[in-house]
């Protein structure tokens, strides 16, 4: 169960990364290196979700 609320926390904070991206992206002027900071980071836990959920099929 831990590992189900786990990914679920990690898949929040992505959709929250995300929002943060859209609203940097659609500012007159982005910042793109704050941009690439939250790019890596929503990319870093979409791989840690995966992974996650890849160790919790094969325990199933």
């Amino acid at each position: 169960m831990a590992l189900a609320q786990r990914i679920e926390s990690l898949r929040k904070r992505h959709a929250e990364i995300d929002l943060k991206i859209v609203t940097e992206s659609s500012r007159p002027m982005p910042d793109q290196a704050k941009l690439r900071r939250l790019k890596a980071l929503k990319l870093t836990l979409k791989d840690d979700m995966n992974r996650l959920a890849d160790g919790e099929q094969e325990a199933a």
